[in-house]
């Protein structure tokens, strides 16, 4: 005698969702302001914080979070 399926208990059915629902929710200013600022944080972190490469650090780490959130 063979039980129910262990891979269909617990399994309802669902309504397919529409396109819009899989979409990444947007980062808003403030949360891209943070991502921005850790990422330069790391790089200043490894060139030992020495002083002169802020800018560019910055400005790399825009390019990097552009890059992830694919902009």
């Amino acid at each position: 005698m063979t039980g129910p399926d262990p891979q269909q208990q617990g399994v309802a059915p669902t309504e397919p969702r529409p396109a819009h629902a899989w979409l990444p929710t947007p980062i808003d200013a403030e949360a891209r302001r943070t991502m921005i600022a850790q990422a330069a944080y790391l790089r200043a972190e490894k060139r030992g914080f020495a002083a002169g490469g802020e800018l560019d650090d910055w400005l790399e780490a825009e390019r990097e979070v552009a890059r992830m959130l694919d902009e």
